[in-house]
C-alpha cells in the first residue's frame, strides 16, 4: 500500500515559535505518511535553529513568486472549473463580511488556495492539514470548495477564542473532514461555535515532546536560585506582570535572576521597565535562541516561568516539565490539565502580582530535593500526555479513518 500523502499548511513555516509543527511533522513521517509543506511565507526570515533551515528548504511557499504568480494561478483554475471557482469566490466574499480582515485579503487567499490547488493535483496530495485558525485554514478551505482534497486543521488558542466570529470558525469547522484541539479546554470552546450535531468532528490532539528532547538529562540540579521565561515578548504572556512579581522579590531581599528568553514587538518597552524598576541586575532578556539553547536555559534554571494572560497550552511549559523542571504558571485555558499545584508546578490566578510573587518566591525558597521531586512529577505527567509519536499516531489515525470513507469518530 502506498504511503498517504498529507500537505501541511501554515501561515509562516517554519517559525521559531512552531517547532511542535515540526516535530508533528518528523513524527508522521516517521509512521510512514508522505508530508509535503507549504507555507504562505517564510522563506527570508532568520532561524536560529539549523533544524529550521533545513526545513525551509524542504517547503513551498506561496507568495515566493509574487502576485502575478496568484493571478495565473487563479485564471488557470477559473477556465478548468469556472462553476466552483465562481461558488468559491462567492464564499471568500462572504469570508470577509465582518471579518478581521477586509474582503480584498479574502480575494488574496481564493489567489493563494489556486496556487496551491495546482501543487496539490501535481503531487497527488490527499488530505490538507492546516494549523490554527485564520488565514492558512481559510486557503485550505477554500482549496476544498474549489474541488481540492479534504482538509483539517488544529486550534491551538487563546487568538481563535479572542475572535471566533470574525474569522468564521464555525464555518471552517463545518467544511472541514475533522478539527482538532490541543486540549479539553480548546475542544470546548470550539464547541461554542458550532452546531451540537457537528461536535464529532472536534477531536483532541495534543502537541508532543520527542524523546531527544529529554534524553541523557544531568543529574545535578542547579543550586542558583534561577528562573527562566521562555516565550514570544508580547501582552498575552504576561512579562509585564512578572517584572512586578520580580520587583517585589526584590524588595523582599529574596535572592533570584531571571531569564526571559524570547524577542517580541513588546521587547522595547520590557527593557525600559526593566531599567525603571531597577531590575537590569536581576533580569535578562536573550532574543531569538534555538531550540538547543531553550533547553540549556530551563535546564540551567530551577524552573520555568509563565504568568500568561491568554494561552491554549504553551509548548514551553510541556519541554519545561519533560526536562524535570516545575512551572509557575496561570490558573487559564488548558495549563491546568497538565500543571497541578504542589505537585509538579505552581499556579496562581492570572493578573494577581501578588499571588505571582508569592509562588515564585515558594519556588525560589523551597528545598532542592523539593523542586527534583515535583520535577519528576512534571515530567511524568508530560511524558503520559504529550508523547510526539502517541499524538502524531491519533492524527495518523483520524487521516486513515476520512480517507476510507467510515469518519464516523464521537467526540470523548
Amino acid at each position: 500500500m502506498n504511503a498517504k500523502k498529507i500537505a501541511y499548511l501554515v501561515n509562516q513555516y517554519p517559525k521559531v515559535s512552531h517547532t511542535f509543527i515540526r516535530r508533528e511533522i518528523l513524527a508522521l513521517e516517521a509512521l510512514g505518511l508522505n508530508v509535503m509543506r507549504l507555507s504562505v511565507r517564510g522563506w527570508e526570515n532568520e532561524l536560529p535553529d539549523p533544524v529550521d533551515e533545513r526545513e525551509r528548504q524542504n517547503t513551498r511557499y506561496l507568495l515566493r513568486q509574487g502576485v502575478g504568480s496568484l493571478l495565473w494561478c487563479g485564471l488557470k483554475v477559473f477556465t478548468q472549473r469556472p462553476k466552483a471557482f465562481l461558488k468559491t469566490l462567492r464564499i471568500a466574499l462572504r469570508m470577509g463580511v465582518r471579518a478581521d480582515r477586509p474582503w480584498p485579503f479574502h480575494l488574496i487567499y481564493l489567489l493563494e488556495a489556486c496556487k496551491a490547488l495546482t501543487w496539490l493535483q501535481h503531487n497527488n496530495i490527499e488530505h490538507v492539514h492546516a494549523h490554527f485558525g485564520g488565514n492558512s485554514t481559510e486557503v485550505a478551505m477554500l482549496i476544498r470548495l474549489l474541488g481540492g482534497p479534504p482538509y483539517s486543521f488544529t486550534v491551538h488558542g487563546p487568538e481563535e477564542f479572542d475572535k471566533p466570529e470574525f474569522i468564521h470558525l464555525g464555518g471552517k469547522v463545518q467544511h472541514s473532514a475533522f478539527t482538532v484541539a490541543i486540549t479539553s479546554f480548546c475542544r470546548s470552546q470550539i464547541f461554542r461555535w458550532i452546531p451540537y450535531s457537528e461536535w464529532y468532528k472536534v477531536q483532541v490532539v495534543r502537541c508532543g515532546i520527542d524523546a531527544a528532547f529529554h534524553e541523557n538529562l544531568p543529574d545535578t540540579f542547579p543550586a542558583e536560585p534561577r528562573l527562566v521565561c521562555v516565550g514570544r515578548l508580547c501582552e498575552q504572556k504576561g512579562q509585564l506582570i512578572l517584572l512586578e512579581a520580580a520587583l517585589k522579590l526584590k524588595l523582599r531581599k529574596i535572592s533570584f535572576s531571571l531569564v526571559l528568553a524570547g524577542d517580541g514587538e513588546m521587547r522595547p518597552e520590557i527593557e525600559r521597565q526593566i531599567d525603571a524598576m531597577g531590575l537590569r541586575n536581576h533580569v535578562q532578556v536573550t532574543g531569538w535562541i534555538s531550540s538547543a539553547q531553550v533547553r540549556e536555559e530551563i535546564l540551567k534554571s530551577r524552573a520555568m516561568v509563565l504568568p500568561s494572560f491568554g494561552e491554549g497550552l504553551p509548548v514551553v511549559i510541556m519541554e519545561a516539565m519533560a526536562l524535570r523542571r516545575p512551572v509557575v504558571s496561570t490558573y487559564i485555558a488548558g495549563i491546568p490539565e497538565l500543571v497541578q499545584s504542589g505537585h509538579n508546578g505552581f499556579l496562581c490566578p492570572a493578573g494577581d502580582v501578588d499571588a505571582l510573587a508569592g509562588q515564585m518566591e515558594q519556588c525560589l525558597t523551597a528545598p532542592t530535593s523539593t523542586l527534583m521531586q515535583m520535577g519528576l512529577f512534571a515530567q511524568q505527567a508530560v511524558l503520559a500526555q504529550h508523547n510526539i509519536d502517541t499524538e502524531a499516531g491519533k492524527l495518523a489515525a483520524l487521516f486513515s479513518a476520512f480517507s476510507s470513507d467510515e469518519f464516523t469518530p464521537k467526540a470523548s
